[in-house]
């Protein structure tokens, strides 16, 4: 998938060795899960994985000695504490802490204990309020950031910034990469605080359990998004551990916009919801536009698979086994 191949690894890849040792930071997140899963159908036989109750990254000593005793030769790390608008501004010491302590303490021991190289992720949130669209990593800290997540999101900036000042340092090969909107399989369905997608599609699915006549949706319909299959992601990180060692960061989304209302109907369509689709343009719509430039990555020969109908059908199925009441 996506131009990840093993005939050109060479000896000192991340492909050339499925039985080095990959730390995946964070693997029972949205991310985290879906690049273990892309890991093991690649044939990676040493994962190295820990729950937050075995190891928290958020204390110094407790990391330096996971680091010492374990020594991977790969770090991805996908482990952050992430939340919608509504956490954000109610836990803004926890955004900037703990992220900013799980990205310092694993960036540091996996330099100090000789892992090869690391990947880190952060989000599209890093990027100003008014960014240019689409928006291109040049983008970066050139306006400022949007209120709501800005905790988050200068957490994320300092954790790229820390990648390319080791980088600078120490030739060391820490590389970032931002991903775009995801969605997929463990994703959050939380009733307040999900996204856009796993809102809509919990809301279809209860309002087709009820026989509902319509459900109603804010907002006009008309801004545009972006969105990006998680396993789609996984793909791209691998291809990036394998083809990419730059300083500066990486882009990766679908570069595939689709409406708001596209979506809503697309969900609908999917979780086999009979009634009426209501828009209340008396709510606010959010930003009209958010896209990622994402050609940096296609132009060193990566492409998304998953389109999102397939997606989608993908991701309800998953919710129907794991969600639903």
């Amino acid at each position: 998938m996506g131009g990840v191949g093993n005939d050109t690894a060479s000896p000192n890849s991340f492909l050339s060795d499925k039985s080095a040792k990959v730390f995946v930071a964070g693997h029972r997140g949205l991310v985290g899960s879906a690049i273990v899963r892309k890991l093991q159908a690649l044939g990676f036989t040493n994962l190295v994985l820990r729950t937050h109750a075995e190891l928290d990254l958020t204390r110094q000593n407790d990391v330096d000695s996971f680091f010492d005793s374990e020594k991977p030769r790969f770090v991805i790390l996908a482990a952050a504490k992430v939340g919608g608008i509504h956490a954000n501004n109610t836990y803004p010491a926890d955004f900037i802490a703990v992220n900013l302590q799980i990205q310092t303490n694993v960036i540091d021991s996996a330099y100090r204990h000789g892992v090869q190289k690391l990947l880190f992720l952060g989000s599209s949130c890093i990027y100003p309020k008014f960014a240019p669209q689409p928006i291109p990593e040049q983008a970066l800290l050139t306006g400022p950031l949007e209120p709501t997540n800005e905790w988050y999101a200068v957490a994320k900036i300092a954790g790229i910034k820390m990648c390319q000042a080791y980088r600078i340092q120490y030739g060391w090969d820490a590389i970032s990469g931002m991903p775009t909107n995801l969605y997929g399989p463990n994703d959050n369905f939380h009733p307040e605080n999900s996204h856009v997608l796993p809102a809509l599609m919990r809301r279809f699915h209860e309002a087709k359990v009820k026989s509902s006549k319509e459900v109603v949706v804010w907002g006009t319909g008309s801004p545009l998004r972006e969105f990006l299959h998680v396993d789609d992601l996984a793909d791209g990180v691998v291809f990036m551990m394998e083809n990419y060692s730059g300083l500066e960061h990486v882009n990766v989304g679908s570069g595939k916009e689709v409406t708001i209302k596209e979506l809503a109907e697309l969900v609908k369509e999917v979780v086999g919801f009979e009634g009426d689709l209501v828009w209340d343009s008396s709510k606010p719509d959010g930003t009209p536009r958010k896209l990622m430039d994402s050609s940096k990555l296609l132009g060193l020969g990566w492409n998304p698979n998953i389109s999102l109908k397939d997606g989608l059908v993908d991701t309800y199925n998953w919710y129907l086994e794991h969600v639903k009441q």
